[in-house]
């Protein structure tokens, strides 16, 4: 299962992979860049704006390469300890959205992209892509 989580809490995880243009000096880890954002957009003040130009960024790519480049046990790794407003919650949307991968979660709030962070900080393991499942 693909999960998401940031530097702090699982960059020497042997599955992490980061996707952003820059990572933390201790970060040894591997890198995939198709999924990290310009570094002009990131510079965006508008989240709608960011929001917009990122998923033109995804829907230039192929979701079912990507998944398979990333492999099943990926844990996708950026700065923010949230996922509201962060391209890790529109990262899961446009896999799930793509290629309709969303399942039960074990807890009650896995489901909902924007409170990813929120399980794992209670757990302290990385969260999974899961949106809205019911």
């Amino acid at each position: 299962m693909i999960t998401t989580s940031n530097f702090a809490k699982s960059a020497k995880h042997p599955q992490a992979l980061a996707i952003s243009q820059g990572v933390p000096r201790f970060y040894r880890g591997k890198r995939y860049m198709p999924l990290a954002p310009p570094r002009w957009l990131l510079k965006a003040r508008d989240p709608e704006l960011f929001d917009r130009e990122y998923r033109k960024q995804l829907e230039s790519l192929d979701a079912k390469q990507v998944a398979e480049e990333l492999g099943p046990d990926a844990i996708l790794l950026c700065w923010e300890s949230f996922n509201v407003r962060c391209h890790r919650r529109l990262v899961a949307e446009w896999l799930e959205e793509k290629l309709g991968s969303c399942r039960a979660g074990t807890g009650p709030r896995t489901c909902r992209v924007d409170s990813l962070q929120t399980n794992s900080r209670r757990s302290g393991t990385p969260s999974p892509l899961r949106r809205n499942c019911r």
